[in-house]
């Protein structure tokens, strides 16, 4: 088939090599615009578009997918099909009708379960043990389309967004190029998605990033690695911001130093820090201006002598 991929970050980028090592042919891909990234804040084109160029590929980057400029290029490549990969805005139904064969989508969850921008962080966040990728044709309400295919992914112990995200692009990248073959077979047909098991996953904000101390070590160390890396989980320190890497429960209640909810103990080589269960051991921190080090580090540069540090 004839493609117009549409994808913007690096976890759509195996998506686009997967479709470029497959039988179909990608005439053009659409990102978003270029947009400013890095302390310098300096405009970057999109993971996907530097790709997409790299293969002298044609990128369409419109400010607003319904532009008419926008739609008048995409009916004039004529593509059968438009696979989608985390493109980042919403498809307008004059760009939906244009493809015969519709625009599929890539997402990172088991539909119904986590509609919305950031399925992967909420299933870390509310503790599932199995996640995985579904593809389904994009319909005008927020992820319901009926479905193609599923791939299923165990949700580990340690695993951040990041780490979690990296697996299912990949592995979804197959599941993608296998939608597409199996539509233009004729041999694969969409099924509407249940009724039942519908939950929504909105893009987590830096208010959603701050740890509530309060909370049990569990909860504390889910939200830390569903914000690791963005948008990064953080508290504060005498009113200065504190980003937090992923934490380490110590165990059973009774098995560390007896800590309020934020309340710091430092030792030479472990900084632990209380909840409304067990403590947490901090492994790397982030102060406000400064690089990424380990806790134990951060820790001997502070003041200890006769004050108590607690974290809100």
């Amino acid at each position: 088939m004839r493609l117009v991929f549409a994808g913007t970050p690096q976890t759509a980028v195996p998506s686009l090599d997967a479709l470029l090592a497959s039988r179909h042919s990608v005439a053009a891909v659409v990102t978003r615009p270029d947009a400013p990234v890095g302390r310098g804040l300096r405009m970057a084109a999109s993971p996907v578009a530097q790709r997409a160029r790299a293969a002298g590929i044609e990128v369409l980057a419109p400010e607003r997918p319904a532009d008419p400029d926008f739609l008048a290029r995409l009916a004039g490549i004529g593509p059968d099909c438009c696979p989608v990969t985390a493109y980042g805005a919403l498809v307008p139904a004059a760009a939906l009708s244009i493809p015969p064969h519709g625009w599929v989508n890539l997402h990172f969850s088991l539909l119904p379960a986590w509609r919305g921008a950031a399925p992967v962080q909420h299933a870390i966040l509310h503790g599932d043990e199995i996640t995985g990728a579904t593809t389904f044709r994009l319909v005008a309400k927020l992820d319901a389309g009926p479905v193609f295919g599923v791939l299923t992914e165990p949700v580990r112990a340690s695993d951040t967004a990041g780490d979690l995200l990296s697996r299912l692009s990949v592995a979804g990248a197959g599941l993608l190029v296998a939608t597409l073959d199996g539509i233009e077979s004729g041999e694969l047909a969409a099924r509407d998605q249940p009724l039942d098991g519908i939950s929504l996953a909105p893009k987590l904000s830096r208010a959603d990033a701050r740890v509530d101390w309060k909370l049990a070590a569990p909860a504390i160390d889910r939200l830390v690695r569903a914000c690791t890396p963005a948008p990064g989980a953080w508290t504060q320190l005498n009113g200065a911001g504190l980003k937090i890497g992923p934490v380490i429960v110590t165990g059973e209640p009774g098995s560390g130093p007896d800590l309020g909810p934020g309340e710091l103990s430092i030792a030479s080589s472990r900084v632990l820090v209380g909840t409304g269960t067990v403590p947490v051991r901090l492994g790397e921190v982030q102060p406000e201006g400064k690089r990424r080090m380990p806790a134990a580090d951060w820790a001997r540069g502070l003041r200890t002598a006769g004050t108590q540090l607690v974290l809100g």
